[in-house]
């Protein structure tokens, strides 16, 4: 946190509105109400700009802690406050606006020294989340909470249709975006600094994407070669399937399934972009569509619906999003698309199970209980991608080999 930037009024305006609407306006996301504050501000500078995107998230990320030394819940009316507790936390004084005008500084001070009631608390989790992941983590789970609290680098993919890694770090260096090779990742770069890469050229004429390492792993993890069959079954806007279509070299066909058009109009737009020439659409509209594709590709990847878990670096407000009862409705909607999606592979091909979740009752649980109903699949290998041990996103992939 830079203590040393001018605050304006309209500044902490900006944020109690952000807030507010992330918080307590139903079906509000994080990144998308951000990203409409700031474009609505145009008058902001890039301090002021940066300013208001990271107090936003970290106030998202430490609300408890926050509340806690606040000696408040969040609400509506408490907005604010949490704001002041905030800018005090970060050593930077308040200035005497209207909006600060009933925080007493001393009493949260003296607070700031106080030992956290509750590890939920410290970690700045709902207690349920806490109960769940030492059920399911063990002792491992604070190790992992600590990781998912530290705020996510941006990656980005590097689109090898049409460039390689090395050009494009020269290409966005002419661009005044300075980026670096991750060890082990093949078309991985890290973003040194923040920027917004989506208005540069090299990202309008399809050179990369954003995409975090560990997302990246899957991709590679299936295995597919130029000119295969493959399906893509919950491929969403198509991250994983752009990279797909790159590691096939644009030879062969991807089939790109959604249950919701929206999500596939988008990765239309960005296949164009890409330059990614062999990608078919297909709305998942009844079991009929799955029916007709049955025993077809030689790979698929069911990137399947979790809790997202592994991915609270990047988004904070799915802590305060997320219940016990989703949990558990996702879980079965995993175990039914595991199962009724598994038909789509033909004899000798790759099936890969995937989530951005680090619970075992999301991931390996639900591969075991897959195998122990269908004989005709054996478990080839599978992956583990924990936070605190590669510091990137939470992953789970599991590949499977269809014997029969």
């Amino acid at each position: 946190m830079n203590s040393k930037i001018k605050l304006h009024r309209n500044l902490i305006i900006g944020l109690h509105n952000a807030l507010h609407e992330s918080f307590f306006e139903p079906n509000k996301y994080a990144d998308k109400v951000l990203e409409r504050t700031l474009k609505f501000n145009k008058k902001w500078g890039s301090k002021d700009r940066g300013f208001v995107s990271e107090s936003f998230y970290e106030i998202i990320r430490w609300k408890n802690q926050l509340e806690f030394f606040a000696n408040r819940k969040l609400s509506p009316e408490s907005i604010n406050l949490i704001i002041a507790t905030y800018l005090l936390y970060n050593k930077m004084g308040l200035e005497p606006f209207p909006e600060f005008e009933k925080v007493y500084v001393k009493k949260i001070k003296d607070r700031f020294k106080l030992p956290f009631p509750s590890p939920s608390i410290k970690y700045s989790i709902p207690e349920w989340m806490q109960t769940v992941l030492e059920n399911e983590l063990g002792e491992q789970w604070s190790r992992e909470i600590n990781a998912l609290n530290v705020p996510a680098q941006t990656v980005i993919r590097t689109n090898s249709l049409k460039i390689t890694a090395e050009n494009l770090i020269e290409v966005l260096r002419e661009e005044n975006v300075y980026v670096d090779y991750i060890k082990g990742y093949k078309d991985a770069l890290i973003m040194e600094d923040k920027k917004n890469i989506f208005k540069t050229q090299a990202f309008k004429d399809g050179l990369f994407e954003i995409q975090d390492a560990s997302s990246q792993r899957v991709g590679e993890f299936l295995e597919v070669k130029p000119g295969m069959r493959v399906i893509d079954s919950c491929a969403g806007a198509g991250g994983k399937t752009l990279h797909l279509a790159a590691l096939m070299e644009n030879k062969g066909h991807i089939i790109a399934m959604d249950i919701h058009e929206w999500k596939l109009q988008t990765l239309k737009q960005r296949a164009r972009r890409n330059g990614a020439h062999n990608i078919q659409t297909k709305i998942i509209e009844d079991s009929k569509t799955l029916k007709r594709l049955e025993n077809s590709a030689d790979r698929v990847l069911i990137d399947a619906p979790c809790s997202g878990l592994g991915v609270l670096r990047r988004n904070p407000d799915a802590k305060w999003k997320l219940n016990e009862e989703f949990i558990g409705r996702v879980k079965e909607e995993q175990r039914q698309i595991l199962q009724n999606h598994s038909n789509l592979v033909k004899k000798d091909g790759i099936l890969v199970y995937a989530t951005c979740s680090i619970l075992p009752s999301e991931n390996s649980l639900q591969v075991e209980n897959f195998l122990k109903e269908n004989s005709n699949y054996e478990l080839i290998e599978e992956k583990k991608l924990m936070p605190s041990v590669c510091n990137f996103d939470g992953f789970y992939m599991a590949k499977l080999l269809r014997i029969k």
